[in-house]
């Protein structure tokens, strides 16, 4: 089963650079370590059950090319377009059943396939995991861990208690060009009925957000000026905001205040709820958001 939203990848040319971006944002964000058979490394944010991973290439790689198609070769080519947001992880808790079910619904999916991570310390993390094939381009693939929430929160010194107050993503979005179609795709993809269109008043974008335990993964439509437009416009169709929710909104704004980075764009959701938003020029090419109370 497909139980909810697991991370978000925001993938930069630089991870120290990265780093330094997010903790001016108010997230408590450590170096993860290097992928196994990889070029990669990354920095993690912990929150309740989900975290936020910064990606890069290692820079202590020989300077040879990545083999022409690989993952590492896409990501070469993701960042040399100026990188940003690029994945939403969608954790399962029985992989091979739902890489299943989604072949029963048509869908072409890969096998899934193991992962690890060596952590700063030395720790092992592992997982399985389960891309789209061409046939369905969508910016979500899916993650069943292998080590132990417990486990995995301990790689880094603070899981939690952010600067910004944040407790758990929300919401991740997607701007697409026609919020119909691409509910329709998403709906057979993650075999979930397709949700009525709403209105975002901050994104000022029509969206379906589809439900996955306490996260919401939205498609959205530009239908005025605003975020999900300058993103569309910016770098086409794909996740582009991450709403997180906050203690204090107005303890975020205080700490990214005292850290350099200009007030966040204010706005009141359609529920009536305030929310702020951090534009992608101070967060490496994502929009993030915030909402709770003052």
């Amino acid at each position: 089963m497909l139980t909810r939203i697991d991370h978000v990848m925001i993938c930069v040319p630089d991870l120290q650079q990265g780093l330094d971006a997010y903790t001016r944002i108010g997230f408590n964000i450590y170096p993860g370590g290097a992928h196994t058979g990889r070029a990669t490394h990354n920095a993690i944010a912990f929150l309740g059950e989900d975290y936020l991973e910064l990606l890069s290439l290692r820079k202590d790689r020989p300077a040879a090319a990545p083999e022409p198609g690989s993952p590492d070769a896409r990501l070469a080519e993701f960042l040399a377009r100026g990188g940003g947001f690029r994945y939403i992880a969608v954790q399962s808790d029985d992989l091979a059943a739902d890489v299943a079910a989604l072949r029963r619904r048509g869908v072409e999916v890969g096998d899934a396939t193991e992962g690890a991570r060596q952590t700063p310390a030395g720790r092992e993390l592992r997982w399985i995991a389960a891309a789209l094939g061409p046939a369905n381009p969508l910016p979500i693939f899916f993650i069943q861990h292998l080590t132990p929430l417990d486990e995995r929160k301990r790689q880094v010194p603070r899981a939690g208690d952010h600067p910004n107050g944040a407790l758990r993503a929300e919401r991740a979005y997607v701007v697409v060009p026609d919020v119909a179609v691409a509910a329709e795709t998403y709906g057979r993809v993650l075999g979930m009925r397709v949700p009525r269109i709403q209105r975002g008043a901050v994104i000022k974008a029509d969206m379906a957000v589809f439900d996955l335990g306490p996260t919401g993964l939205t498609v959205a439509q530009p239908v005025e000026p605003g975020p999900a437009a300058e993103a569309l416009a910016r770098s086409g169709p794909g996740p582009f905001q991450v709403l997180y929710r906050t203690r204090s909104t107005d303890a975020a704004a205080r700490w990214m205040a005292s850290h350099g980075v200009p007030p966040a764009a204010r706005g009141v959701r359609n529920t009536g709820e305030q929310a702020m938003l951090v534009g992608p020029e101070h967060a490496c090419g994502a929009y993030i958001g915030f909402a709770g109370s003052a």
